[in-house]
């Protein structure tokens, strides 16, 4: 028995990308774009973590999903695209400047319909849907955006998604800061709170998975 993963390299890296998970063409023209016009490009999923999650809404069955943190809508249009036609997405996002990046691709891919995008604070958003919506009303919940809000984004869509729903927490690894004892920035601390929370919180099922830059699925009981 192995007693630790393999270590990615370019090649595998490659490899992966190109028999081991399927990127729309939507998807695809999408990340190029975002390459060739925001220099913070790499704040996206990667194309294997968004094939992950079409895969899990898939196999959940979710039909509602809350996503905290848009960016240029890589991650929304993943979503979407595995949604099924009733189904749609409230997108929390508070800069204005880069959803319409992706915008054109969600409505190519013909799924603009399924995105309720919303501009705020999403530790505001966040309520609101709460009190739109009532606990337990939605299937699915991706975390992705500040890391000092995380505990509250994880504990509001702990409210939000039903009992068997699922919560997927992006960044766990923080680009292996969490495990450099010099690193004591707010966010990287904010990371660490919230991995340990989650490992010890009896009301979920959980497993973090080393996909991009770390991702948490969680399965509240």
């Amino acid at each position: 028995m192995a007693d630790h993963a393999i270590r990615l390299n370019d090649g595998l890296d490659a490899y992966i990308r190109t028999v081991g998970m399927r990127e729309s063409e939507h998807l695809r023209a999408l990340r190029e774009k975002s390459k060739a016009t925001l220099v913070n490009a790499q704040l996206a999923i990667m194309p294997e973590e968004a094939c992950f999650l079409d895969l899990l809404v898939r196999l959940s069955g979710a039909k509602r999903i809350v996503e905290i943190g848009v960016y240029a809508g890589y991650s929304t249009l993943a979503l979407a695209q595995a949604l099924p036609e009733d189904g749609y997405i409230v997108a929390l996002e508070r800069d204005e400047r880069f959803p319409p990046v992706g915008q054109p691709f969600w409505k190519e891919a013909g799924v603009d319909h399924k995105v309720d995008l919303r501009y705020c604070d999403a530790n505001e958003g966040i309520e609101v849907v709460l009190q739109e919506n009532g606990p337990e009303s939605f299937d699915f919940a991706f975390i992705d955006a500040d890391k000092a809000s995380y505990m509250n984004y994880y504990e509001k869509c702990l409210e939000l998604v039903k009992p068997g729903g699922l919560i997927c927490v992006d960044n766990v690894l923080w680009y292996g800061r969490v495990i450099d004892d010099a690193d004591t920035t707010h966010q990287t601390e904010a990371i660490r709170r919230i991995n340990e929370h989650i490992v010890a919180d009896d009301r979920v099922d959980m497993s973090m998975l080393t996909i991009g830059d770390g991702l948490t699925v969680v399965r509240k009981r």
